[in-house]
């Protein structure tokens, strides 16, 4: 098994409102960075853009803070580090690497449905990593936003019961290396190595912006994290978008 990162703190909580918002208390309450944070129950957890995040006891709810430097701008390259991380966790756990595949620009998929969403946020000089797994139970349809991608948890597409602390072990081992990695080397391995990954590369996706939706061909993802989407107008550099698969 792999060692836990040792300059990694780690707190388990038995209920929270969202770890997101307790990882924040605990940076503005002095605690030392970076650490992980997990909870048995959270009970107000959210996902991208305010919305609602589901999380039944039993399955994934945790945060990593830290204090990563540099450009302000590039935190955001952190939700491919974590998707990566999240991917290598799970292929160590279940042995099925093909299961798994990555949605731009932060769901991690399992048999083509959403199993895990990852959400950034910058606190300060702090950046607050929140990531939900379903492990045992996955949201009905009908509790999501019309369109949105199936859910599935990983007890019924991989047939094994994983607990929040086995994940978190491996996952935080694995976002230790991969943050080291991109320290060290830059982003342009891991978008190469993300996009290996990357589900629906080179077929139609939509992209809902706040002002207008796109159709085009998925066409990569440049230096900056930018989706590349080739319509009939030209390529589309898109830095934030909902994407939907046509």
């Amino acid at each position: 098994m792999d060692v836990w990162p040792a300059d990694f703190g780690r707190i388990t909580v038995e209920e929270t409102d969202s770890t997101q918002a307790e990882a924040a208390r605990r940076i503005e309450a002095g605690q030392a960075l970076p650490f992980w944070v997990l909870a048995e129950r959270q009970v107000a957890g959210v996902g991208r853009r305010g919305r609602a995040w589901s999380m039944p006891e039993g399955n994934f709810a945790g945060s990593v803070a830290l204090r990563p430097g540099g450009p302000l701008a590039r935190r955001a390259l952190r939700s491919f580090t974590m998707a990566l991380a999240l991917r290598d966790a799970l292929v160590e756990l279940t042995g099925q690497p093909a299961l798994f595949s990555l949605k731009w620009p932060n769901d991690v998929l399992c048999r083509e449905r959403k199993l895990a969403g990852i959400l950034l946020e910058s606190r300060g000089d702090a950046l607050v990593i929140g990531i939900g797994v379903n492990l045992v139970a996955a949201p009905p349809q009908a509790a999501l936003e019309e369109g949105a991608l199936a859910p599935i948890d990983l007890a019924t597409a991989a047939g094994i019961r994983v607990t929040p602390e086995a994940l978190l072990d491996l996952l935080a081992a694995a976002f230790a290396r991969r943050e080291a990695l991109l320290v060290t080397e830059g982003f342009d391995a891991q978008r190469r190595e993300w996009l290996t990954h990357a589900a629906r590369l080179g077929q139609p996706i939509v992209a809902r912006l706040a002002d207008r939706t796109l159709t085009g061909r998925f066409d990569g993802v440049d230096g900056e994290g930018a989706l590349m989407l080739a319509t009939p107008e030209g390529i589309q550099r898109l830095p934030a978008a909902d994407v939907h698969f046509a």
